[in-house]
């Protein structure tokens, strides 16, 4: 989480690391998370940074792109890691956990952005609508590949792959209950969990 005061009319950091403008994205995720894109308003997420509406405008042009800038940086990263498993010589059981581990790290650590990524890009603008629409299709589809080549090599029991595709990446959609449980085991043991039962479905016996 990134560290910050918060004075009307000047956003003040602590980190010199972190920028006004992330500080006004990371709150906008929250407030997006909260309320959903739609409800949400610019002079509210003036009100949690701290800072007169008018002084949010210096930093950002409007509440569109900020949802841009929010998926497209979590689209960014987990095709960066797609890229980076996919030219690994892991071999694909282990692509895949890889790939796993990522996604529920992502959920754990980074919630809110990751959250309004996956439910809120749907108001997004054309031409970033048709670009995000893209980018998600290409990168399951990218996921399937390595599923597919792991039951070609049999390193994978076979399976429909768009099926292990589908169920996998909702039952990491499903963290989202973890974070609003009251009693909960750790994130660490959450994903030793999470990894045993997906990757142990995958295996051939």
């Amino acid at each position: 989480m990134l560290a910050y005061f918060c004075f009307m009319g000047r956003i003040k950091t602590t980190n010199s690391q972190v920028t006004r403008r992330e500080i006004i994205i990371e709150k906008a995720a929250i407030l997006f998370k909260e309320k959903g894109f739609k409800a949400a308003s610019m002079r509210e997420i003036a009100d949690v940074v701290g800072v007169e509406a008018a002084s949010l405008y210096n930093h950002i042009k409007s509440k569109n792109e900020l949802l841009n800038i929010i998926c497209f940086d979590v689209a960014n990263r987990y095709t960066q890691k797609m890229e980076e498993v996919e030219s690994s010589k892991l071999s694909s059981l282990a692509k895949i956990e890889n790939l796993l581990r990522f996604h529920i790290d992502g959920m754990i650590n980074h919630f809110e952005e990751v959250y309004v990524s996956d439910r809120e890009w749907k108001h997004l603008d054309n031409p970033y609508l048709s670009n995000m629409q893209n980018q998600r299709r290409t990168y399951r589809k990218r996921f399937a590949a390595i599923i597919e080549e792991g039951v070609k090599k049999k390193e994978i029991k076979k399976i429909d792959v768009a099926t292990a595709v589908l169920i996998m990446l909702h039952a990491i959609g499903g963290i989202e209950s973890w974070h609003r449980s009251t009693q909960k085991i750790t994130g660490a043991a959450l994903e030793e969990n999470m990894i045993s039962f997906l990757i142990d479905g995958l295996k051939k016996i």
